[in-house]
Parts: structure tokens; C-alpha cells; sequence
């Protein structure tokens, strides 16, 4: 029975977000671009947590539906949306089991923000790449991101500062091990108004790189696949690149 491990978070999810604008504007454009050059009308992000790239992609005029295993998360984007006085339809749905939800076909399937490591091992990954792979018409995208990286696994730091305003930290305090790593996340609440710390956990159990995805996806029936290191679309380089960024077409 799936255990929603998002229940305690799902509320301050969102402040994983509050980062420069000039970060937020190129990723901007780089969707905007992507999508532009490929046509994509339709996206289905199936790790929507919150909602927060489905209000971007609705304010491209794209075509937006999301799914997220996370009832706890599909509550709260549906709080953003009501917020923001947007409808999107939103599923609880898992991402290995998308064609039976889904039976129309997307331009565009997105999993960002590191939700793919979140599987238990290669096998649920395969099965998640091929059900991705099944709702993308011919010729439609796949687009991964996550920030754990080559030279982040190579250097294994351990504390990495995720967010620092005038109100609010984040950090993240990493266990590693041989093919996994355990995220211990520490918010610090600094305002006048609260003096407080909240602690969370994830463990990812499967470790997926570079050519670990390429491998992986090449497997599903990919074959046209491209690695990025940042949103300003500079080739990925397992030696710098702070960000993994995937895009491969059906």
C-alpha cells in the first residue's frame, strides 16, 4: 500500500521555489523555446507535486493536465490553482501506470525535479519510462530534471545550502552510500514573526545519472536524446554541470 510520504511537506513544498529571477526567467525561456520549436500543445507533467509548472505551462497557452502519486500534492496544487483562479485538471495517478489513465496521447510528457529517483529500482524505472513512452504521440518529448548530478555524486557534499532569504533556509544534509542517498531537509523559519525549524526526509534508492537515464531510455525506445547542463542550454558535462537536464523524443 503506497504510503504518501509527502503528507507533512506538501504545505512548504513550494518555498523550494523562491530562487533569482535570473534562474527562473531562463528556465522560463527554455521551456518556452523547447515547446515552441517542437510544436507541443499538449503536456502532461506526471509528477506535478504542487502545480507550480502547470501554472507556467497554462500561461503559455498550453494545453496542461496533471498527475502526481501524492494526494497530498495534488490537494495543494489544488489550493494554488484556486489562488491563482486557474482550472487544470489534476489525477492522482502513478507514473508507471499512465496509459491506463490516460488514453489520449500528449505532445510533451514532463518529470522534473528529480521525482524519477524516487522509484525503488531499475525495474519501476522502465516501467515508468515506458509508460511515459506509451501516452507521447509519435515524435512528442520527454523532458527530465533533476539537480542531483555527475559531479555532485562525484564531490559528495555534504551540506548543500538550497535557499537563503531574510525569512527563510533551506538546506540539505546528505547521507551517501553505494548506488543511493538519504536527503535530510532542514527548514529554518528566521522571520520577526517565527522562530522555528522543520525537518523532512527522502531517500532516493536508485541513483540515476547521465548514462545511467541514456541507457535506460534508449531501452524504452528513445532514441533521439539530448543532455543539458543548465536552462541556458549549454551541453551537460559531468565534470561542472550543477543540473541534469534530459529531452528525448519519442
Amino acid at each position: 500500500m503506497y504510503k504518501d510520504r509527502y503528507q507533512s511537506f506538501a504545505s512548504r513544498y513550494d518555498l523550494f521555489f523562491d530562487q533569482p529571477e535570473r534562474r527562473d526567467s531562463q528556465r522560463a525561456e527554455f521551456f518556452y523555446q523547447l515547446f515552441y520549436q517542437n510544436k507541443v500543445q499538449k503536456v502532461l507533467d506526471c509528477a506535478c507535486g504542487t502545480g507550480r509548472d502547470l501554472l507556467f505551462f497554462h500561461s503559455l497557452g498550453l494545453n496542461a493536465t496533471g498527475s502526481d502519486i501524492s494526494e497530498a500534492m495534488i490537494d495543494q496544487a489544488r489550493k494554488n490553482f484556486v489562488e491563482h483562479s486557474v482550472e487544470i485538471p489534476l489525477f492522482q495517478v502513478d507514473y508507471r501506470e499512465l496509459p491506463q489513465h490516460f488514453p489520449e496521447q500528449f505532445d510533451a510528457v514532463v518529470c522534473l525535479s528529480t521525482a524519477i529517483m524516487e522509484m525503488p529500482d531499475e525495474t519501476s524505472v522502465f516501467q515508468a519510462f515506458r509508460s511515459m513512452y506509451a501516452v507521447l504521440k509519435k515524435g512528442g518529448l520527454l523532458v527530465l530534471t533533476q539537480g542531483l548530478t555527475d559531479k555532485q555524486w562525484k564531490q559528495k557534499p555534504r551540506f548543500l545550502a538550497a535557499i537563503n532569504t531574510p525569512d527563510f533556509s533551506r538546506v540539505f544534509v546528505i547521507d551517501y552510500f553505494e548506488k543511493r542517498a538519504s536527503y535530510h531537509i532542514l527548514d529554518i523559519f528566521h522571520s520577526h514573526e517565527i522562530r522555528d525549524f522543520k525537518v523532512w526526509d527522502i531517500d532516493f534508492s536508485l541513483i540515476l545519472l547521465k548514462d545511467d537515464l541514456e541507457g535506460l531510455l534508449k531501452n524504452c525506445g528513445f532514441n533521439n536524446i539530448s543532455f543539458y547542463g543548465s536552462y541556458a542550454s549549454e551541453p551537460y558535462d559531468k565534470s561542472v554541470s550543477d543540473q541534469l537536464i534530459c529531452v528525448a523524443i519519442k
